[in-house]
């Protein structure tokens, strides 16, 4: 078995989509930390301070959501079913007063569909208490299911200290973690990501007068973003006095994905914040632009197999294999190759690694992705390896 590499794309000229542009402004923010990634490629367009720990304030409930998210996918709960209020999640609880909440009574039921919009339209922290002690019965163990979905997605530095992102010295996140958390929602849950984009939530189930009429005048999405972008399908805002505001967004232009993350943001309110994440995703789409090299189940090559029923499995990627690049650079040389073992073992199951795919521009890989089998490939019989290898002895294949 040995390492094989071969060349599948090998560009000498600048793209056509890179002829000659105005520069584009480049972006500044008031914010302390911001980040710009692009959902297919996964390049880092814009960066100020993304690995710097800072509280997320409501933007925490991504988390929340995504464990969520998980217990839906998994069967373990249904958009219809009935989770019920605790005390801690009541709002004459003291510590709803100030904070953003759906508006719950203890006692009463509520279904999965409207906590999940309760989270995402009103910011409902009541509704993640709710969220929590149903999955892990108290927040305090929730928090521990939230780190460890954290790990497993490829956030290694934050952590939490509760549900709903009230002030918690150990609510922690960097904003580059956060738009690993946005890229999994929007890859992993695609029928349950569109709720995202809901702008106003009524809800009907108020037990009290008073929520009654506080719920008449709370039923617009606080990502305002989603009023002035087109394209802008999510996700999350955030506020405290102390750590100001902050955003986690997700749009669409043109076909390409951005997710954008700003925290730290001392605006003049969730007004203000949108218009500061509008200029930064538009910074993105005027200044890069992506090359699609091979869409997931496209054929790429060809891979020996030993000891399998067909000679060869076919490898491909499981999402677009893409690279991002700013808008009229030249990009001479730039290679994209495929790294495999020859022969990869039988049996081989669809959707095996297989590989790897590596984009590089001067020696340096700007992008890389696994090589998948697309389609299985079983393994011979015993008596037909025994052939085998006594062909391979005396000089067969």
């Amino acid at each position: 078995m040995t390492k094989k590499i071969i060349t599948l794309t090998l560009i000498m000229a600048c793209m056509a989509a890179n002829a000659a542009k105005p520069a584009a402004t480049e972006f500044t923010t008031r914010a302390k930390s911001a980040f710009l990634v692009d959902y297919t490629s996964g390049a880092e367009i814009y960066a100020k301070n993304a690995d710097t720990l800072m509280p997320p304030s409501s933007m925490l409930k991504l988390m929340t959501l995504a464990v969520l998210f998980d217990e839906i996918k998994a069967g373990n709960l249904s958009m219809d079913d009935r989770l019920p209020v605790s005390e801690n999640a009541d709002y004459k609880n003291p510590k709803w007063y100030p904070a953003s909440k759906i508006c719950l009574s203890t006692g009463q039921t509520i279904t999965v569909r409207d906590l999940i919009l309760g989270l995402i339209v009103l910011s409902g922290g009541d509704a993640s208490v709710v969220v929590a002690e149903k999955i892990a019965g108290d927040e305090n163990a929730f928090t521990g299911r939230m780190t460890t979905k954290a790990r497993e997605i490829g956030m290694p530095l934050s952590t939490f200290g509760n549900a709903s992102g009230l002030p918690d010295e150990n609510n922690l996140m960097t904003s580059r973690e956060l738009a690993t958390l946005a890229t999994h929602i929007v890859r992993d849950y695609p029928d349950l990501y569109p709720m995202f984009a809901t702008k106003r939530f009524e809800f009907a189930e108020h037990q009290s007068e008073w929520c009654h009429e506080w719920g008449r005048t709370h039923t617009v999405n606080y990502n305002k973003l989603l009023f002035i972008m087109p394209g802008a399908d999510g996700m999350k805002t955030g506020h405290t006095d102390s750590g100001g505001y902050g955003m986690v967004a997700s749009s669409v232009v043109g076909g390409r994905r951005l997710i954008g993350v700003i925290n730290g943001f001392n605006g003049r309110g969730h007004d203000d914040l949108a218009n500061e994440m509008k200029k930064l995703l538009n910074h993105g789409y005027a200044t890069t632009l992506n090359k699609v090299f091979y869409n997931a189940g496209d054929d790429i090559t060809e891979i020996p197999v030993w000891y399998g029923r067909q000679k060869t499995v076919m490898a491909t990627v499981d999402a677009p294999f893409a690279v991002t690049l700013p808008k009229g650079t030249n990009v001479t040389g730039l290679r994209v190759l495929a790294r495999y073992n020859d022969p990869v073992a039988a049996p081989v199951r669809a959707g095996d690694t297989i590989g790897e795919i590596i984009a590089e521009r001067d020696g340096r890989v700007i992008a890389r992705a696994n090589l998948v089998a697309k389609n299985r490939v079983n393994k011979i019989q015993f008596f037909a390896r025994v052939i085998k290898n006594i062909a391979v002895i005396f000089g067969g294949k």
